[in-house]
């Protein structure tokens, strides 16, 4: 009989806050903070300082694993509940944070998405990737409307301009592009960035928009409307070039045109720039430690800045005539437009540096609150890239942290894992801290501060736990009261292993330093304490000949194993520390290992990537086993079984037989190297930990798998992983560069869509069978052989017609067009003909419509001169036309009653229509009201003090 096993699954993840792939974001509430957590994205309640909802993809519907990072978070503007995910495998999620769940996948991109936008409806989404396309994607539809393709680099930021139309798009090959929604076509391009764009911003006035790039200084364009442009000026290929250093007022057709530059504080290079919801501040976050904030003057304030800036330069002006200097250009510029009163107003006129925040750690994003404080212009987060949250408070003269988070998640790598006896407790170490979980809800239960932990144990009882430092030292640590009652100085080099004594009050670590040591422990009122606690004491010592990087127990506390530097295993009796076996083979040193709970096998796996399967009795060798793609750091057997897991910094966790010498599962999910693992005593659960911080947990199923299943699964896995490079493929000639401005469908061929073409293929040939037979049988009875017609049973009692027009609801909105590009001619002809009987329902007028566009398209040329294809196009141009007016007219029908609804109800009551925009306004006049009053205090503070100093100087002089 075939053998069958239990299938592990994820079951959990936890321990980080924010990744550092992506960014955060508020959502339009202000109450919530999305954050990137590796694949999912966590919904943190600001006030609260707690997760309330993780948004994780089913494993089911794709692979996890690192393609499935979160690269880009954007919330929706219209709506509360609704945020855009973009994820390392190119696609894009729309998710409802309130429900958690998934309402549409977007597939377009074939790299990383980098950026996602919302319009200010919420209607549209454009999203930019590290394949340099940009794509807009039409959200109520689901679907994507075109591709812009022009950049050589990726795109690092968008922006839509809502007055006029248009996108902006800025990228790493150093260009800016304006696109022009409408045309669909590059009208603009805005060279003059000596570096990398990274990130740029508009205010939501649409005044100004600003770039930041590794340049030394932050750019400021001015975006002109539609109002303002009259004529089109373009070179040849259709789009303006404009040099930053040559911008000239007689090009009308310019969207963008240079403002000024700023001077920045920090050499680091910009990572982010944001204005807040009102645009009364500008955020720059460069690649480092530190958010420069600016205060965005309006136009009074700003004008009569630039004629206190005049006036000073007319003092300067008629000082050094006095002395009979000569006037400058730039004077005499300034002296011009002083006697026209009209001062030009200088970017420096609007926009005022106010301070700097300066975080602990580098800075990976930030996000402005929707929400304004009462008693502060701004509320700014930043995610930190130790797994890190805070919360500063904007003021006019200071900034003030008002919230961390930070327990939930340790600030560096997890080191090693630990499972209490009863596995109620799961202990993790990091370079600072000590962590005790509950496994089964992931939730923070203690956190203990400490040196660098490499390895640990928690004693039963669930009372104490053991630490064994980087720097050589043994903490103790009270698990119920959190905290570290004693250090002891174990070890002259680093503790790399510490295993419990079967049977007995005691444990033995190995050290760097070449010594096994074995410790004894005892609960007993110290001298001068109160409390009885824990004390600690080295009962023997063994000596070794070369650094100790393992030491592994027998269950039955026969032998001990010691791994050493120089990639040998000594096994030694434990009573006698006689010495027993010498296991070798391994070429690199062995990292870690295990012994069965019967006794009879060890296992050993190395930096040489291979796991090796030994007998004890004889040290003999049973099988190598090429395990990981880099070094295996853990290995551990499942208890009362021959079952083994192991890890390794090729981010995977197998499952392995060892009588078999099989592989039994592969289970991937964690985005960096794997250091620690812990198998439950039960084997009902493991838990690893991993360089990205996380902490996972894998439950073992009631579901059986057998192992010839398994393999058949994986070949497919690396079929289907193949499928963009496959035979045909292979001889396609590389893709060029695209031209100016290029435009291409949104969609892209996966296996999805090729699934959904074969449906559809197959549904065609049994709907044309079906129809032969019902022709057949309705010539038999004109014949007089009246017979009763048997229907296809495949077809589930639908005629052929809904038959084919039922294959394509399984096919998703997004995917329709790479769908049907993957039909040949004649059965594109052939669905053509179901078309009539179609449109017959109104809800799949625009189904059709979509069809026939992209069928049209793709076969424009062979229709045209296939005479077949005559009769069917003329009977579409006919009732097509009728039934799209038809459906135009009900929409509008309802438009305009909702909108007389709207009206009725505004004649009532304001409340529900009342214009957001005021409150902005009436927010923004305030804070400019505030900061001006603080200005004119300033300024008139420093002119009483220079009249003063001058009628001191009076006095003194004469003069």
């Amino acid at each position: 009989m075939v053998k069958s096993y239990l299938r592990y699954e994820p079951a959990l993840s936890f321990g980080v806050i924010a990744s550092l792939e992506g960014n955060i974001a508020y959502d339009s509430s202000g109450k919530h903070l999305l954050t990137p957590a590796l694949e999912k994205v966590g919904v943190w309640h600001v006030r609260q300082g707690i997760c309330t909802k993780t948004l994780a993809p089913s494993t089911s519907s794709s692979r996890s694993g690192p393609s499935l990072a979160v690269t880009s978070i954007a919330p929706s503007p219209s709506s509360s509940s609704l945020v855009a995910v973009g994820y390392a495998d190119g696609s894009i999620r729309i998710w409802d944070s309130e429900k958690g769940t998934c309402e549409t996948t977007l597939n377009g991109h074939k790299g990383a998405v980098t950026v996602l936008r919302y319009n200010k409806p919420g209607a549209l989404l454009a999203s930019g990737s590290k394949d340099n396309d940009v794509i807009l994607w039409d959200v109520v539809g689901e679907t994507g409307l075109f591709r812009l393709r022009g950049h050589r680099d990726q795109v690092t930021d968008l922006v839509f301009l809502e007055s006029t139309k248009k996108l902006v798009s800025s990228s790493k090959d150093k260009f800016l592009r304006v696109w022009d929604l409408e045309t669909q076509h590059c009208m603009q391009i805005i060279s003059g960035h000596h570096s990398e764009i990274w990130a740029m911003d508009a205010d939501p006035e649409e005044r100004y928009l600003v770039t930041g790039s590794a340049d030394p200084e932050i750019r400021f364009y001015t975006i002109k409307h539609d109002s303002e442009n009259t004529q089109a000026i373009s070179n040849e290929k259709g789009a303006v070039i404009v040099n930053s250093g040559d911008m000239t007022s007689q090009n009308k057709w310019e969207v963008l045109k240079l403002f000024g530059e700023i001077k920045r504080q920090s050499k680091d290079r910009v990572a982010t720039v944001r204005f807040d919801k009102s645009g009364s501040l500008l955020a720059c976050q460069v690649a480092g430690k530190t958010v420069d904030i600016f205060h965005v003057l309006g136009d009074v304030l700003a004008s009569r800045k630039a004629k206190r800036r005049l006036h000073r330069k007319k003092e300067k002006k008629s000082a050094k005539g006095a002395l009979g200097t000569t006037e400058s250009k730039e004077d005499t510029k300034h002296a011009s437009e002083e006697d026209g009163n009209t001062p030009t107003v200088t970017v420096s006129d609007v926009f005022k540096h106010l301070q700097t925040v300066r975080a602990g750690k580098k800075i990976c994003s930030i996000s402005f609150s929707p929400i304004t404080p009462k008693n502060s212009l701004a509320t700014l987060a930043l995610s930190l890239n130790n797994n890190l949250l805070e919360f500063y408070s904007i003021e006019s003269s200071t900034t003030t942290k008002t919230l961390a988070i930070e327990l939930q998640g340790h600030r560096s790598d997890v080191r090693s894992v630990t499972l209490s006896s009863d596995n109620t407790l799961l202990m993790s170490t990091s370079h600072n801290a000590v962590k005790i979980w509950n496994p089964s809800t992931g939730s923070c239960l203690r956190t203990i501060d400490s040196d660098y932990g490499l390895c640990g144990l928690i004693i039963p009882q669930n009372k104490y736990a053991f630490v064994g430092t980087k720097s050589g030292k043994i903490e103790v640590i009270d698990i119920g009261s959190g905290t570290c009652i004693d250090t002891l100085e174990a070890h002259g080099g680093p503790v790399r292993s510490i295993a419990a004594l079967p049977n007995e009050n005691g444990f033995v670590t190995g050290s760097a330093d070449h010594d096994v040591k074995f410790w004894e422990y005892q609960i007993k009122q110290k001298p001068g304490q109160d409390s009885k606690n824990l004390v600690l004491s080295n009962a023997r010592t063994l000596k070794m000949n070369d650094d100790v990087l393992v030491v592994v127990v027998s269950p039955d506390a026969k032998y001990i194993a010691v791994a050493l530097l120089d990639c040998t295993v000594k096994v030694f009796f434990l009573d006698s520390f006689k010495f027993f076996l010498s296991l070798y083979g391994h070429k690199l040193p062995v990292l870690c290992m295990d012994v069965s709970s019967d006794g009879d096998l060890i296992v050993t796996g190395s930096a040489d990537k291979n796991l090796k399967i030994w007998g004890l009795d004889f040290g003999d060798c049973h099988k190598s086993l090429f395990a990981h793609a880099d070094s295996v750091m853990a290995v551990q057997f499942v208890r009362n079984t021959h079952y083994m897991f192991s890890v390794g910094k090729d981010r995977l966790v197998k499952y392995w037989d060892a009588d078999k010498f099989e592989l039994l599962l592969t289970l991937e999910g964690h985005h960096a190297d794997v250091w620690g693992l812990a198998v439950s005593s039960r084997g009902d659960f493991l838990v690893t930990g991993s360089h990205d911080r996380s902490l996972r947990r894998w439950d073992r199923t009631e579901e059986p798998f057998f192992i010839e299943e398994e393999k058949e699964k994986r070949l497919e896995e690396m079929f289907e992983a193949d499928i963009e490079n496959a035979f045909e493929n292979k001889h396609v000639p590389r893709e060029e560069l695209p031209e100016e401005g290029a435009v291409a469908l949104a969609g892209k061929k996966t296996q999805e869509t090729l699934s959904a073409t074969d449906l559809i293929l197959d549904a065609l040939d049994v709907a044309e069978v079906e129809l032969k037979r019902i022709a057949e049988h309705q010539e038999e009875n004109t014949k007089g052989n009246v017979t009763e017609y048997q229907p296809n049973v495949i077809m589930r009692g639908l005629s052929p017609s809904n038959y084919v027009l039922h294959a394509f609801t399984n096919v998703h909105t997004n995917d329709l067009e790479q769908t049907l590009l993957a039909l040949p001619f004649s059965d594109g002809l052939k669905l053509l003909s179901y078309f009539k009987d179609w449109t017959s329902n109104p809800d799949k007028v625009e189904l059709v419509g979509r069809l026939a566009t992209v069928l049209l398209q793709t076969h424009y040329n062979q229709l045209v001169t296939t005479p077949a294809a005559r009769p069917v196009l003329t009977l579409l141009k006919d009732i097509l036309y009728e039934r799209v007016k038809e459906c135009k007219d009900t929409l509008g029908f309802n438009l305009a009653a909702m909108d007389h609804l709207k009206q009725l109800m505004a004649s009532r009551s304001d409340a529900p229509f009342r214009d957001a925009k005021a409150k902005l306004l009436e927010i923004r006049s305030q804070q400019s009201k505030r900061l001006e009053a603080r200005t004119d205090t300033r300024e008139e503070k420093r002119r009483k003090k220079k009249k003063k100093t001058s009628s001191d100087m009076h006095a003194l002089t004469g003069f």
